[in-house]
C-alpha cells in the first residue's frame, strides 16, 4: 500500500485571549494533516524532531494517538520542544512568540522506506533554514529519485524574522524538486514581497512547478496547472480554525491522489 511521509518541525501552540491561556494544541499545517490522514487509515510517517520533555510528550501523543508513525521522529534530551504563544489581538489579528532550544547537532533522524508512487509532504522552517535543512533536503532528493510524489508548503511559523534573501535559493531548491506546491497568501506575500498569486506562480513557481494549489486569508482556492488556472470560492460559514482548515486541505489533496491512483 502506498504510503505518505510527512516531514516538518513540532511545535505546541498556546493561543492567549484578553492575557489568559484558551487553548493548547499541536501546531503546523504538516504534524496536522499527517494525524488526519492517518486517522483516516492511510499509512503515515512523521519525520520530526522534538525533547523529552512534557511539551515534546504532548506532541507525540498526539500524533500517535492519531495513528501515525513516529519511529522518524527523534526525541533529543538536550533542549526545549518548540513553543509558540499566540496573542489575540483586538483586531482580530495575533502576535506570536516563538520560544525553543535546539542541540548542536539536530535532526538525527531515522529514514523511513520510501518507495515509487509514495507521497512526501513537506515544508516549514526545516526545508529553509540551516542545519536541518542539508539533512531534509538530502532525504527529500532521495524520495524524488524514488519517484515519489512531492508536495511543498512554502513558509514557516510566523513570528520568526530573517532575510527572506538569505533563504531563496533553498525555496527554489525545494520548488525544483516538487510535483505540487500548496501556498497561502501570507507565505506566498512573504517569499515574494508584493506579487499577486498568479505573478508569483508565472513569475517563479511555474518555471520549477506546474502545480500550484494557492490558499487566500478568506479560504477561497486556487488551483493552476501549466497555463489553466481554477477558482474555488471560500467555505460559508466562514471558518474559525484556519489552521485545522488548511491541515484538512493538505490532507484531502493528499488522500485524493492516492483514492484516484494519481502516480
Amino acid at each position: 500500500m502506498r504510503k505518505i511521509i510527512t516531514i516538518a518541525e513540532s511545535v505546541l501552540d498556546t493561543t492567549y485571549r484578553n492575557g489568559q491561556p484558551v487553548r493548547s494544541f499541536v501546531g503546523g499545517r504538516i504534524p496536522c494533516a499527517a494525524a488526519s490522514l492517518a486517522q483516516a487509515g492511510l499509512p503515515t510517517f512523521m519525520v520530526s524532531e522534538c525533547t523529552t520533555d512534557c511539551v515534546g510528550d504532548l506532541v507525540v501523543d498526539y500524533l500517535v494517538k492519531h495513528n501515525v508513525d513516529v519511529k522518524s521522529v527523534d526525541r533529543y534530551p538536550d533542549g526545549n520542544t518548540p513553543f509558540s504563544a499566540i496573542f489575540e489581538q483586538p483586531d482580530g489579528s495575533s502576535k506570536i512568540v516563538n520560544y525553543g532550544n535546539y542541540p548542536k547537532d539536530r535532526f538525527n533522524v531515522i529514514w523511513p522506506r520510501i518507495d515509487q508512487d509514495d507521497i512526501v509532504v513537506f515544508g516549514s522552517l526545516y526545508a529553509v533554514d540551516l542545519p536541518q535543512r542539508e539533512r531534509l533536503y538530502e532525504l527529500v532528493s532521495y524520495a524524488a529519485e524514488r519517484k515519489a510524489i512531492i508536495v511543498y508548503l512554502p513558509g514557516f511559523q510566523h513570528g520568526i524574522n530573517f532575510r527572506i534573501t538569505r533563504v531563496m535559493p533553498n525555496i527554489l531548491e525545494n520548488l525544483e524538486l516538487s510535483t505540487i506546491v500548496i501556498g497561502h497568501e501570507l507565505d506566498i506575500n512573504s517569499i515574494f514581497p508584493g506579487e499577486s498569486a498568479d505573478e508569483a506562480f508565472r513569475n517563479h513557481i511555474e518555471f520549477y512547478c506546474n502545480s500550484y494549489v494557492h490558499i487566500t486569508p478568506e479560504l477561497s482556492v486556487k488551483r493552476y496547472s501549466n497555463h489553466s488556472s481554477e477558482q474555488v470560492t471560500a467555505a460559508e460559514p466562514a471558518v474559525a480554525n484556519k489552521l485545522g482548515w488548511q491541515a484538512g486541505l493538505t490532507a484531502g489533496i493528499v488522500a485524493m491522489l492516492i483514492a484516484q491512483g494519481v502516480t
